[in-house]
């Protein structure tokens, strides 16, 4: 049975934790939904040190979800960034832009920071959901 090319296909890298119940990323066509991530590391633990290391974190996974799909930083078209504190994340904008650079380069793609009460982990500081558009020759089938 043939997948239409705009059928969603879930996109699930093998060194993130094993999704139950939700993708890591949903992929239709040449457009990658990249599935809310927090700064859960292989052993399904938020990382600790405050919101810098999550931010490190959170943002890897969502990098390594693109890349499982053939995209790279480039491809992202938009950001939205969940935050319990916003004044943390502001107190530490350097740091963290530091660190986006370090990961994705110069990219700067759609932004939203959102102020939020809580997340799904208590311990959770931010959560990172995105969308990028990968072009045909980069695209990879979901496995």
């Amino acid at each position: 049975m043939s997948v239409h090319p705009l059928s969603p296909v879930p996109v699930n890298p093998p060194s993130l934790p094993t999704p139950s119940g939700y993708s890591h990323g949903t992929l239709s066509g040449n457009t990658l939904h990249l599935g809310g991530q927090t700064a859960l590391d292989a052993d399904m633990k938020i990382v600790p040190g405050g919101i810098v290391e999550q931010f490190r974190q959170a943002f890897s996974n969502v990098l390594t979800t693109l890349a499982e799909a053939g995209g790279v930083p480039e491809d992202l078209v938009s950001i939205t960034i969940y935050l319990t504190d916003i004044p943390d994340y502001q107190a530490h904008g350097r740091e963290i832009g530091r660190a986006w650079r370090e990961l994705a380069g110069p990219v700067y793609p759609a932004m939203a920071g959102i102020g939020t009460t809580a997340l799904w982990q208590p311990e959770a500081l931010i959560e990172i959901v995105g969308v990028a558009v990968i072009p045909d020759e980069r695209l990879r089938p979901a496995r």
